[in-house]
């Protein structure tokens, strides 16, 4: 067992999620104690069995509200923001929520701050989330200067709502839309990111204050993404690609398959940049989406897991 972070104690907030998840296992193997600081703690009691006994705690937090947050880091050695939002309040979360955990943080004098934003996080972005995304950052910084900031692209994995949602459509429709056919993405595997997340916290002086844009071995696009995902599992599809004016009407309609500020955010690649700095900093190899796919996408197939393997024998 790496012991990296033998006994520090250290406060993830949205730790039930689905990247927390990996990144809960991942300290825990590093011999961290974690405090799982969600809304809900029903949300994360999945992460009990991940370490041994007394190894986990579990609070009940919202990172809205000042108070609750100075108290889940209280005594903490480090701090993780995972909270994000897809839709809704984005301001109240991604900036209001991020400001008041790094101000605790610092407060409380913890010796580290990941924050989780994303690639495309700019002030000046046309999308909500992509503005909101970029003041948190700068809010996260103004009070915790040492921060370090993770920008992933899409991250995937056996639980993803991204690579399952397009499986699913896939699944269940005879012709399949494809809205943004022609926008790059860098998918990046969960445990790949878990992996950076981990190596930060156990060397946070090498990485204090500085932003890293995390992206997989390929860029694609969500065209091929979406025929590449049939091709696994084993479907023949007919996809349509949506004319970018029809989606951006439909965005605008209710029960749309996408809001107006996702279509913003489809304007442009979501990819790592040139200048940034990524994997490489941390030594972390990117996996393929090939490479780990397979163990749950038999579901997908025509005729379940076990088409699947009668096919491939």
């Amino acid at each position: 067992m790496n012991m990296d972070l033998d006994g520090q104690l250290i406060c993830i907030f949205g730790g039930g999620g689905f990247l927390g998840r990996y990144i809960a296992q991942n300290l825990l193997d590093r011999g961290a104690r974690l405090r799982v600081a969600e809304r809900s703690i029903n949300n994360a009691m999945h992460i009990k069995p991940l370490g041994n006994l007394g190894q986990t705690q579990f609070l009940s937090a919202d990172v809205t509200k000042a108070d609750s947050v100075a108290r889940a880091v209280h005594g903490c050695d480090a701090v993780v923001n995972l909270v994000g939002i897809l839709n809704g309040d984005f301001e109240a979360t991604h900036v209001e929520g991020a400001r008041n955990i790094a101000e605790a943080a610092s407060a409380a004098g913890c010796g580290a701050l990941l924050h989780l934003s994303a690639i495309g996080a700019d002030v000046a972005s046309p999308s909500r989330y992509g503005k909101s995304k970029g003041l948190g950052e700068a809010a996260v910084l103004k009070a915790f200067p040492n921060a370090i900031i993770l920008r992933p692209s899409i991250v995937f994995g056996r639980e993803d709502q991204f690579i399952n949602r397009f499986a699913s459509m896939i699944t269940m429709l005879p012709v399949v839309p494809v809205i943004g056919s022609d926008t790059k993405f860098q998918p990046i595997f969960v445990g790949d990111v878990a992996d950076v997340a981990a190596e930060a916290l156990s060397h946070p002086d090498l990485y204090a204050g500085q932003t890293f844009e995390l992206g997989g071995p390929e860029v694609i696009s969500m065209g091929d993404l979406n025929r590449r995902i049939a091709s696994m599992t084993g479907r023949e599809k007919v996809f349509v690609e949506v004319p970018d004016f029809v989606s951006k009407i439909l965005a605008m309609l209710p029960a749309s398959p996408i809001t107006t500020d996702q279509y913003k955010m489809l304007q442009k690649d979501n990819v790592v940049g040139r200048r940034a700095k990524g994997l490489d900093s941390f030594d972390v190899a990117p996996t393929p989406l090939a490479t780990v796919a397979g163990g749950w996408m038999e579901k997908y197939t025509a005729h379940g897991r076990f088409g699947a393997r009668a096919k491939a024998s």
